[in-house]
């Protein structure tokens, strides 16, 4: 029971991460200037790619690295966003009653990583 909470958890909380990304995304390519970048390349671009391809692997129930590897990359650029954003030395886009997404993308991220150790943890037990 807690683990198929868990998958539905998983997922619900990746679609999130699809619609908001892709909404920065969008809002991205009509203005450039929808999300920071480095290196040219918009870092909202790369956290839409990091909410999808692990969406696919739990949809497919399997590339369990893959799905780590994309959730922990996204973490760790929501991380070093937030501590820059906290500490003024970035900006952050931010939501309509102004909280930097980058908090918001650390929490979505981090719950990720710890919903899916669970998740594959009730497998082992079964």
């Amino acid at each position: 029971m807690y683990r198929r909470f868990a998958y539905y958890l998983i997922l619900l909380i990746l679609l999130i991460g699809v619609y908001g990304a892709g909404g920065l995304v969008v809002d991205e390519f009509k203005t450039g200037d929808g999300c920071p970048k480095i290196m040219h390349i918009p870092m909202c671009l790369v956290i839409l790619i990091c909410f999808f391809i692990p969406l696919i692997a739990h949809l497919l129930k399997k590339w369990s690295v893959l799905y780590f590897l994309f959730t922990g990359l996204a973490g760790s650029i929501a991380l070093i966003a937030s501590i820059m954003q906290y500490i003024g030395n970035a900006e952050c886009p931010k939501t309509g009653s102004g909280t930097p997404m980058c908090y918001y993308s650390l929490i979505l991220f981090s719950s990720l990583i710890i919903l899916k150790i669970f998740y594959l943890k009730s497998k082992i037990k079964q």
